[in-house]
This record gives C-alpha cells, sequence and structure tokens, in this order.
C-alpha cells in the first residue's frame, strides 16, 4: 500500500427529515448566496423548503446553473457575489449545482488575470467562500468532496480541479429526494457511481486489501440495487443505499494508498464537451473499451473484479474478457447506451480532435501508469464509434 493523507473536514447529515437542522448550520448574521439550477426544487418542493428554514437570513438568489456548469454562467454568479458582499454559499442542487458552488467560492477570491486559470493552469486555490449544500440528486459524490469540473462553452472545454479548501461545510443527504427524478437521471446517478468506483479501483495491484474489499462492495450493492432503484425510486431502502454508495464512492476514502485511472473520465470529459452528451453516458460510452485496450496492464485486478465482484469462473483470460462484456451489459441493462453513434451522427473526427487536444495540452500519457498513449487513446475512443 502507498504511503497517504486523509482529510475529509464533511459534516453529513444523513436521512429523512434533517431540513430542519439547516439554519443552524449556517454561520450567523451571514449574506447567503443561494445556488440552484433551472427550477425543479421549485416544482419538487425543495425550494420552499428550504427558504422556509432560511427565513430571517438575508438572501441572495442565483439559478440557472446549467447540468454541465458553465465557466460564462458562473462568472455572472462571481460578479453577483462580490456586488453584494457574500460570506456564505448554499448549493441546493445535484454535482453540477455543488461543483458550480466550489468554482464560485474559489472565484470570488481569485486575485489573478483569469479564474480559469485555476482549472486550464492549476492555479493553486488560496482561498474561497464557505459553502454547505442540500444535495437533490445522488451521483457524483461532490457533496462529500473538494473537487469539481467546469465546462468552458467558448472552447468546448471540460477540465477539472480541485483543493482541500473547497470541501463543504455540511452536506444534507436526503434519500427521499430521489422520488421525484427523472429516470434518465437515475440511470446516470448509478453508472456515474459505479465508474467512479472503477477508476479507483481497476487500476494495478499494490496489496491495498480493505480498499479494495470496500470498493467491490460498493460496486455489488450498485449492481444489485441500481436497476431496482431506477424501477422503484420510492422504496426508501433502495434510494438510502443508493445515495450512500454516490457518496462513498468519491469522498476520498477509496482512493488513499492506491493508483488511480481517471483516463475514463478525462476522455468522457471531452465527449461531453464536444457532443453534448450526459457525463454518465460517457463513461459507459469509454470504460468498457479502455478497460479492453488496456487489458494486458490491468490483468490482474480485471481478473479480480471478475471473480470477486460478478463470480466469474474458467480461466483468467476468459474471467477478464468477460468482466469487461458484463460492465458493458450491466451499463446498457440500465437502459445506458454504449456507443458514440448511438447519441450522434457526428462522431468520425472525434478521436482525432481529441487526441490533437491532448497532444496541445501536453497530455501524452494517461491513467495510473501514464501510458495510456495518444495512439491508445485514439484506439479506444474509434472503438467507441
Amino acid at each position: 500500500m502507498k504511503n497517504f493523507e486523509l482529510y475529509n473536514p464533511v459534516k453529513l447529515i444523513f436521512g429523512k427529515d434533517q431540513l430542519a437542522k439547516l439554519a443552524d448550520e449556517i454561520p450567523e448574521n451571514a449574506k447567503v448566496l443561494f445556488t440552484y439550477g433551472w427550477g425543479s426544487i421549485k416544482k419538487n418542493g425543495i425550494y420552499n423548503a428550504v427558504v422556509t428554514e432560511l427565513k430571517g437570513l438575508e438572501i441572495v438568489e442565483f439559478g440557472g446553473i446549467e447540468v454541465n456548469p458553465q465557466y460564462e454562467t458562473l462568472l455572472k454568479a462571481v460578479a453577483l457575489a462580490k456586488k453584494e458582499a457574500i460570506d456564505f454559499i448554499l448549493a441546493v442542487g445535484g454535482g453540477s449545482v455543488i461543483d458550480a458552488t466550489k468554482f464560485i467560492a474559489a472565484a470570488i477570491c481569485f486575485e489573478g488575470d483569469s479564474p480559469w486559470d485555476i482549472l486550464a493552469k492549476g492555479v493553486k486555490v488560496k482561498k474561497a467562500i464557505p459553502f454547505g449544500c442540500v444535495l437533490t440528486l445522488p451521483a457524483t459524490g461532490s457533496e462529500m468532496n473538494s473537487g469539481a469540473v467546469i465546462t468552458k462553452a467558448e472552447t468546448q472545454e471540460k477540465m477539472a480541479f480541485g483543493s482541500p479548501l473547497l470541501f463543504p461545510k455540511f452536506s444534507f443527504s436526503n434519500p427521499q429526494v430521489i422520488a421525484s427524478l427523472p429516470k434518465r437521471q437515475l440511470q446516470n446517478g448509478v453508472v456515474d457511481a459505479f465508474m467512479h468506483v472503477m477508476e479507483q479501483y481497476l487500476t494495478h495491484n499494490t496489496q491495498a486489501l480493505l480498499q479494495d474489499r470496500i470498493a467491490e462492495g460498493i460496486l455489488k450493492t450498485l449492481i444489485e440495487i441500481g436497476p431496482k432503484v431506477i424501477k422503484n425510486p420510492t422504496d426508501y431502502k433502495l434510494a438510502s443505499n443508493f445515495m450512500w454508495c454516490c457518496t462513498m464512492a468519491l469522498n476520498g476514502l477509496l482512493s488513499k494508498g492506491v493508483p488511480v485511472d481517471w483516463a475514463t473520465h478525462m476522455i468522457g470529459h471531452e465527449l461531453t464537451a464536444l457532443h453534448g452528451i450526459d457525463h454518465a453516458q460517457s463513461l459507459a460510452v469509454i470504460a468498457p473499451n479502455l478497460y479492453a485496450v488496456m487489458k494486458t496492464d490491468k490483468y490482474d485486478k480485471l481478473v479480480q473484479y471478475g471473480k470477486r465482484v460478478w463470480q466469474l469462473s474458467g480461466s483468467d483470460d476468459d474471467i477478464a474478457d468477460k468482466a469487461i462484456e458484463k460492465t458493458r451489459t450491466f451499463f446498457i441493462n440500465l437502459g445506458v447506451h454504449t456507443k458514440l453513434s448511438q447519441y450522434t451522427n457526428d462522431y468520425k473526427n472525434t478521436a482525432q480532435f481529441i487526441t490533437e487536444r491532448f497532444k496541445n495540452r501536453g497530455w501524452l500519457g494517461l491513467g495510473e501508469q501514464q501510458n495510456i498513449t495518444l495512439e491508445k487513446v485514439r484506439e479506444i475512443v474509434e472503438m467507441s464509434y
């Protein structure tokens, strides 16, 4: 096992009927920027519930945050926050709203030429406005981590950043909220959580026995309940286990002491930026092909994954191949397509565009061993057509 440091200060408030505690978690006399998306929280009652609990506090609203939060939109929120002298932010939404809020919190305090440098140039976040969350859509784990992904519409780029200063102060997670979610969002949530685990698990073996078992436990739980929660989101047992899986998949615990990949995400971000397909859909398109191309390098863990998670038997080589196909079939059975051509007709130049962009960024080797070369990236994307 590799050396590691673990730091996660998020206060997670999980379960039914917890929102009555919201005002107690916000600093006294705070001027709060209330961030949210396109208004679904006004239809399902969450908006009114939050406003009721915040009665007596000075609130400034900023809605309209996109599913893939756009840098251009978030600059408007930053300008509003500065004008209103905001000193706390409350994000009410899914991963997109929470990611957006992390960027807003950092950009308000940014002193350089352009806040985009935080993402494009990796400029360190030195200060951030504190914020908390009310989670309405389980998927990304953003409610209990310090990372975020932002899209720049002007250049069709989707990039990630993070900082220890960007952990939420608190996160309210009520599994009942999934009852009102569209089927597509539930499908995406299962795939997203599954792939967050896979990016930290399906690498090479470092004898991190407990991390492997925790990862496998989350994967097996998602396989068991994923199809069921999509069909019956009002079942609280299913909903609560689903939401907890999503949080545990990316709260920092699984990545400690082990190598991590994230190449599927990096390639998938480009599919989202170029073609507008959902984040989880991009992962379902890329992942099985990446595992096939990198089979030799990931062989031991593919076999372990096949045996422990899918209970496969036979020769190790057969198990590795079957494990990849089991993964693809799982996504398909959830109702998520695994071919880029099923989402867009404009895909023929995608591999060329992505490899050229990665080359220009200096991303010449991806993955846990930086051995997913540009040639392999091209092969992976072309297999996805």
